[in-house]
């Protein structure tokens, strides 16, 4: 049996044994997706999931359907101890290549989020291709975004300060919403925050040659997603926001991106263009880290990840003073 390490020190360096060790069970355990039917992908998938904890405890949950443009939408509304009274909103798009994941895949990402940003979440659980090709996932979560903006308020949200989020695929559907909302004039969004997201389609850049294999998340397994969610094709600002001609009057953003993960460059260049059209971007790029590290709280790397990004929308939507909550 081979026994699989990887660096130390330079490039694609994981000096932490924890992470290290984490990034080789996932490499080895994670179905090769790309020789899969969707269905069968996403039976796989809950058959690893451990059952929730629904941890960290929120002051209030309500799960709710709304009227989505493709009929009832679930979202999960995440409303933490606090003593803010009023709160910021987050409207949050899970992960999962556009094909698999829901509400509680997500469910404690979406709580630490509230916890330690102090903010109202509202996750959303969007249609999944390929049964429902894009733009249906970007169109559900702007519906959301517009429910929010209505209806956050009998929650104890703010509808003045509401912001677009999500990881990975969600990521994408983040940054797609925020531009939509500038381009018809609708309700202004706070902040953008997007957490290793999937900006492009482009294979070739410098992450997708070094980390494209042995890294968890592969250039074959986005490749697959990209096929499932776009079947015809990516020149659509719906599907892929660098299609926009501008970024300029977007809101402003938190962009974290994991050094050892395919789409990193991409999501580096979408914040390195952020700030050339004048966005207020914070940027983190996490070396020796992969992509969806944030959705796994027993990795210490990721308890101080998280302290620093929920500190960096605290600051983003003008939160005046830290939770007491942990992380």
């Amino acid at each position: 049996m081979t026994v699989r390490t990887f660096p130390t020190t330079g490039p694609g360096a994981v000096p932490d044994p924890e992470v290290a060790a984490m990034l080789i069970a996932l490499d080895a355990g994670f179905p090769d997706v790309a020789t899969m039917a969707a269905a069968d992908v996403r039976a796989a998938l809950r058959a690893r999931r451990a059952p929730p904890q629904r941890l960290p405890e929120m002051a209030q949950v309500r799960d709710v359907t709304i009227d989505g443009p493709g009929g009832p939408l679930p979202l999960r509304v995440l409303r933490p101890h606090h003593d803010g009274g009023v709160l910021p909103v987050i409207v949050f798009a899970h992960g999962g290549g556009f094909v698999f994941c829901d509400l509680d895949s997500h469910d404690e990402l979406c709580r630490s989020m509230a916890a330690g940003v102090g903010a109202l979440v509202i996750s959303v659980d969007y249609r999944l291709a390929p049964e429902h090709p894009g733009p249906a996932a970007h169109d559900d979560m702007f519906a959301a975004l517009r429910w929010a903006a209505d209806n956050a308020g009998a929650y104890g949200g703010d509808p003045s300060r509401i912001a677009v989020a999500g990881d990975s695929a969600g990521g994408n559907l983040a940054a797609t919403v925020a531009i939509a909302v500038r381009d018809a004039g609708g309700a202004e969004v706070a902040a953008q925050i997007l957490l290793y997201p999937v900006i492009d389609d482009d294979f070739d850049t410098d992450s997708y040659r070094r980390y494209g294999t042995g890294h968890y998340n592969t250039t074959s397994a986005m490749r697959w997603y990209w096929q499932q969610y776009a079947p015809h094709g990516t020149d659509d600002v719906r599907l892929v926001p660098t299609r926009a001609d501008s970024l300029a009057g977007l809101p402003p953003a938190v962009v974290v991106t994991a050094e050892l993960d395919p789409p990193c460059a991409s999501g580096d260049a979408y914040a390195q263009r952020l700030a050339a059209d004048g966005v207020a971007v914070r940027h983190r790029r996490y070396t020796g880290l992969f992509h969806g590290f944030l959705s796994i709280p027993s990795l210490s790397a990721t308890v101080a990840a998280r302290t620093e990004i929920w500190a960096m929308v605290r600051e983003m939507l003008g939160c005046h003073s830290a939770p007491t909550a942990s992380p």
